[in-house]
């Protein structure tokens, strides 16, 4: 919920903090057009078709990508029916940000220590430089190492399950937990827009620690992954501009 007395930001607000999260890449807005600083083809911003919630998972512009606000905080919040803050993606501007094929992709990947092990995750975008840094404040709390290791994986260019939209996995910048804490939607038998209620068993903390470095969590999702952050700083920046908190 947003804060008392706290604005939501509108497509204009939102559309800035988006250029700011990505310096790397984005240059700014023209008009209906996301401009790129390598001088490549813009991307529309918005298509102008009115998309239902399953047809925005499908096939998301950036604005669709942008329209639901992520909630901050180490507190569950039980989301109302397809409230899903990260999960409408725009594949096209992911490709731009990160690659067009796994070939591409890996060609960015650098290694990441993690617990015991090595991922492999993307360098661009500031996405593995970012996971260093939550890893090393999870490092000064070893209660919380079972939850994080061994981790279900980093890189797998693939597709969401069951559905047409590419994972954030394919990118290299997104992470899974210790799936023997996890709850995904589907494994629990939920179906698009009807899924069961769940008990978070991964500490808070960790989640606050991930929305710190510009992670955001699958267990805000209505369609909950609860193993599952993923790179998303310009969702972090419109939620501290929104004062949206996931505690009150």
């Amino acid at each position: 919920m947003p804060a008392a007395g706290a604005a939501d930001p509108d497509l204009t607000a939102r559309l800035r903090l988006l250029v700011e999260a990505y310096p790397e890449s984005l240059s700014g807005v023209e008009g209906n057009a996301l401009v790129f600083s390598d001088g490549g083809p813009p991307i529309e911003i918005d298509d102008g078709k009115a998309k239902d919630h399953q047809a925005a998972l499908a096939g998301g512009d950036i604005e669709d990508s942008l329209q639901q606000t992520y909630p901050l905080g180490a507190c569950d919040l039980k989301p109302a029916v397809d409230a899903d803050p990260g999960r409408i993606r725009s594949d096209a501007l992911m490709m731009r940000l990160y690659g067009a094929s796994a070939k591409a992709v890996e060609a960015d990947l650098v290694p990441v220590k993690w617990f015991g092990t090595t991922l492999r995750v993307t360098k661009r975008q500031g996405a593995a430089a970012a996971l260093e840094k939550v890893r090393d404040e999870l490092a000064a709390r070893p209660a919380l190492k079972r939850y994080l290791a061994p981790s279900a994986g980093t890189f797998n260019w693939r597709k969401v399950s069951g559905a047409r939209n590419m994972s954030v996995h394919s990118f290299g910048a997104a992470f899974d937990l210790n799936t023997k804490y996890a709850d995904y939607w589907i494994w629990s038998g939920g179906k698009p827009g009807k899924v069961p209620n769940y008990a978070n068993k991964y500490p808070l903390e960790i989640v606050e620690i991930f929305e710190r470095h510009g992670y955001v969590w699958g267990g805000r999702w209505y369609h909950y992954d609860t193993m599952h952050f993923e790179y998303r700083p310009e969702l972090i920046a419109i939620a501290k501009a929104a004062g949206a908190s996931a505690c009150r």
